[in-house]
């Protein structure tokens, strides 16, 4: 399955379609909170940090430096502009290549990343040399053999599939993990809040801010938002749209 380039037209919407709401952000950083090493402040490194939607808070809840890697100069730039923090560093770099020293970070998030990166095991070899000993990887992700239902899925069908061939399996990346010596702490399903209403979801879902729409046809595309325009429509008392998703935690050992 082809690459997405996020500077070609992903970075003009990302942000909009891809907004945390403040509740949700603040649930996502408790649930991080939860599973970080337990001293303050604590050097995290928000990795594919894209326009920085969790890397200013990361900055606030753990009071430490913190440091966003993104490969796309454009969603880069974008992070630099709007999510600023004076303990908040952006960086060119990648999952495979990141511009950091050796045991620098104590803990490393990768949320909804993974799947963008071909070379599991150099991005695990990478996550452990900046993980200092004791310190924990938090990868939010999907995995196709723990597959929720996710809302989506009823409305464009064609996502399910795609998702199944983009997304790790879980096992095999646990042993790839395991191999540049990161052990698994756990495995959390964690429910999250997308939008308010049915309503809400789909205007978020029409600016196509997700990368999955780049792999779809535009026949596809069109039938899916027939389907939930008349979902719309027929939604008599609005509800919020939540979906579920898992939470890995690894953590390089001390000793």
């Amino acid at each position: 399955m082809r690459e997405v380039d996020y500077d070609d037209r992903q970075h003009r919407v990302y942000a909009r379609a891809r907004a945390v709401p403040p509740e949700t952000l603040t649930e996502w950083v408790h649930v991080f909170a939860r599973y970080a090493p337990p001293q303050r402040p604590l050097t995290v490194l928000d990795l594919g940090s894209g326009t920085g939607r969790f890397t200013p808070s990361l900055a606030d809840e753990f009071g430490g430096p913190v440091w966003g890697v993104e490969p796309f100069d454009r969603m880069r730039a974008l992070a630099e502009e709007h999510a600023t923090h004076p303990a908040v560093t952006y960086l060119d770099g990648s999952a495979t290549a990141v511009p950091l020293p050796d045991e620098s970070c104590d803990l490393v998030l990768v949320f909804l990343v993974l799947h963008h990166v071909r070379d599991h095991a150099a991005a695990a070899r990478e996550i452990r040399r900046v993980l200092r000993p004791g310190g924990r990887a938090l990868i939010r992700s999907l995995f196709p053999d723990r597959m929720p239902e996710l809302p989506w899925y009823s409305y464009f069908p064609g996502i399910r599939l795609i998702d199944e061939q983009v997304f790790p399996r879980l096992d095999p990346l646990l042993e790839t993990f395991d191999e540049a010596g990161l052990r698994l702490v756990t495995v959390e399903r964690v429910q999250e809040r997308l939008a308010t209403s049915l309503a809400d979801y789909a205007d978020r879902l029409k600016l196509r801010g997700s990368s999955t729409f780049e792999r779809l046809t535009e026949d596809e595309i069109t039938e899916g938002f027939t389907a939930l325009d008349a979902a719309v429509r027929a939604e008599r008392r609005p509800g919020p749209v939540e979906e579920d998703s898992d939470l890995l935690v690894l953590e390089r050992p001390a000793n």
